[in-house]
């Protein structure tokens, strides 16, 4: 089952065409190196190991998610780089929708629809140290974005399996002084 599960996590992280929007693909450009996975809605049902019903509540109307985690003081992102992301964003036709503070990280929602319908979502996640990008063909209602982010963050079992197939225990402990999203 192991094998099977880490197969998966393998085609997925290497695909590499997805719809997502122009400007979290150009930012992935401009920081290639950065720590990208893709997930697909079975996927996200896969991840819920614990059967967790608030958690299939969440993903039920996400089509595909790109993840991407950039470690903004070795990569030398800075506030403009932010901004034109914003502005990115806003010249794809999202709104801001809703925009919080939890644990130390700012969240900010942003919405396309189409026809009064919601199309995709892009979630990020920002802090001092990193930015975590959600861009996700689907929806999260924004009032469970925080709910969504942090469910990822404390699932331990599959951020192990994860770390694991992308780097060493002591990459991890190297980087310990920035906190770290969890997938799991």
């Amino acid at each position: 089952m192991k094998k099977f599960l880490f197969l998966i996590l393998a085609t997925i992280i290497s695909a590499s065409t997805f719809a997502q929007t122009k400007t979290t693909n150009d930012l992935h450009k401009k920081f290639e190196d950065a720590f990208a996975l893709y997930f697909y809605n079975n996927t996200l049902k896969m991840l819920n190991q614990t059967d967790d019903k608030d958690f299939d509540d969440l993903v039920k109307d996400i089509e595909k998610m790109k993840f991407l985690m950039i470690d903004k003081v070795a990569k030398g992102f800075t506030t403009e780089d932010y901004t034109s992301l914003i502005k990115g964003y806003k010249s794809e036709d999202y709104e801001n929708m809703m925009t919080a503070r939890s644990n130390g990280k700012n969240f900010d929602v942003y919405l396309r629809e189409d026809n009064d319908r919601v199309k995709g979502t892009v979630i990020l996640v920002n802090d001092s140290s990193q930015l975590y990008i959600l861009d996700i063909v689907g929806r999260v209602q924004p009032d469970q974005a925080t709910k969504f982010f942090s469910t990822l963050d404390q699932n331990s079992e599959i951020a192990r399996k994860l770390k694991s197939f992308v780097g060493d225990e002591d990459d991890d402990k190297k980087k310990s002084k920035h906190k770290e999203i969890k997938v799991d």
